[in-house]
């Protein structure tokens, strides 16, 4: 992978390591985080040794609700495919495996709008597990922009439920 697979704006530090979706899901046509959707989102979250699961974004014009502001939508779209790798990745963890995250879907989300959210900074995602149980997993997540002098300013908050799905549910391999 070099620069050019990567959005614009990302932490290059990030380049060491693969993200979750490329790991996990290199198929994946979703919206919000799949790496073969090149009209999509194409987040890309990565692990940290503090159990928090982070990525960068860099919206684009036709992300925005109206000029310089990021649409809620989008925001929304942001939280939720994160959250749920979040979600995903910890189930893993808590299962015992190593070689693939249950594939997961967002049972419940609620995001807070806090502040308008700049379209011309770089967005942060963070997020981290509250609860995890055999199937599913809470996440909150938060929203953050980065402020040219790289101070971050808190613009959504997000919590959901995200549930690994069995074998017949029609998301069921959605990431293989």
């Amino acid at each position: 992978m070099d620069d050019s697979d990567w959005p614009s704006g990302y932490d290059h530090k990030m380049l060491n390591q693969m993200s979750l979706q490329d790991r996990y899901a290199p198929n994946s046509i979703c919206f919000g985080c799949g790496p073969q959707n090149l009209k999509g989102l194409r987040i890309k979250s990565f692990s940290t040794d503090s159990g928090e699961v982070v990525a960068e974004f860099m919206a684009e014009p036709h992300h925005e609700a109206f000029p310089g502001m990021v649409n809620g939508g989008i925001i929304g779209a942001l939280l939720d495919c994160h959250s749920n790798w979040t979600a995903a990745y910890h189930l893993m963890l808590a299962s015992g495996q190593t070689e693939a995250p249950p594939c997961t879907v967002t049972g419940d989300f609620h995001v807070k709008l806090r502040a308008p959210t700049p379209s011309n900074q770089k967005i942060k995602l963070k997020a981290k597990p509250v609860e995890i149980q055999a199937d599913r997993a809470k996440i909150e997540a938060q929203l953050f922009t980065v402020n040219s002098d790289g101070t971050e300013k808190l613009t959504a908050t997000c919590s959901g439920t995200f549930v690994a799905v069995k074998p017949g549910h029609p998301a069921y391999h959605r990431w293989g």
